[in-house]
């Protein structure tokens, strides 16, 4: 049985060698590059929502090169040592993009002797082609995380990296007692890269939010510098953050025009467990 269920009827889903099929006569391609689409077309609002062919691209060579790593392995020891006592752990991302944290994630599982189980949903097609790849033992679906395709309390941890944050579907996928792993950027985040883009650059806010039948457990702060060594990378990350979409040309032209940066990366991981 697989961990999706039906868009359009919520009944269980079986995964077969070519689709999706529920008891309701319900069937979703799988694609060749091993994900499905679970979106029904009146909830697209594109022909290909979510980031781009090149986006994808740059985004998964940055990733792939390790400046994120730190995050992956805080992540990843703290889900392991959090679901010690799960033989079989279910791990759902949401907004899983390329499927970089889902896949480390569900090594460092199998590596602490667990034989877990993973699902994650994302609105870019072009990042679960990438996801599929980098993790076969998955399953992914192009889908919203406002209506995530998995049936009622399944997941045992749900992971929300960088991602739209919907804390009622994630109350209702999780078990109870499951845990939610939120990351959010601390206050100096990409500091100097800020200083670049912008004449008068800000601090992120940083406020712990409580959610409705969730309870905060406690917080995990990572803190480090990354160097840049090409325009390339520089350009890679700032695509992946929001002031891609809202920085003034001539902060965009002077990042631009930069061969190598040193900038700090703060995180927070913040852990929430079901009422």
């Amino acid at each position: 049985m697989s961990l999706f269920c039906c868009p359009i009827c919520a009944a269980p889903l079986t995964r077969e060698e070519r689709a999706y099929t529920c008891p309701g006569g319900h069937s979703f391609d799988l694609a060749a590059a091993g994900y499905t689409h679970l979106l029904p077309a009146n909830r697209k609002h594109s022909k290909n929502p979510g980031d781009d062919k090149a986006m994808v691209a740059a985004r998964s060579a940055f990733l792939d090169k390790g400046y994120y790593a730190p995050l992956l392995d805080c992540l990843s020891g703290l889900i392991a040592a959090d679901t010690a006592a799960l033989p079989a752990p279910v791990l759902v991302d949401s907004g899983c993009g390329e499927g970089y944290y889902t896949a480390g994630i569900f090594r460092a599982l199998e590596q602490a002797g667990k034989t877990p189980r993973a699902a994650g949903v994302d609105i870019s097609k072009f990042a679960l082609k990438k996801a599929a790849k980098r993790l076969p033992q998955g399953e992914f679906a192009v889908a919203s995380v406002y209506r995530l395709p998995i049936p009622d309390h399944t997941a045992h941890v749900l992971t929300n990296v960088f991602s739209p944050l919907c804390p009622e579907e994630f109350s209702r996928v999780l078990k109870k007692d499951g845990l939610f792993y939120y990351v959010v950027p601390s206050a100096l985040h990409l500091w100097e890269m800020k200083q670049v883009l912008y004449d008068v650059p800000y601090e992120n806010a940083v406020k712990r939010e409580d959610y409705p039948g969730f309870r905060w457990l406690r917080a995990l702060p990572l803190r480090y510098t990354v160097h840049l060594d090409c325009s390339q990378d520089i350009m890679a990350l700032f695509g992946m953050t929001p002031y891609a979409w809202k920085t003034p040309k001539a902060g965009v032209e002077r990042l631009a025009a930069l061969e190598q940066l040193d900038t700090q990366i703060g995180f927070d991981v913040h852990v929430y467990q079901k009422l």
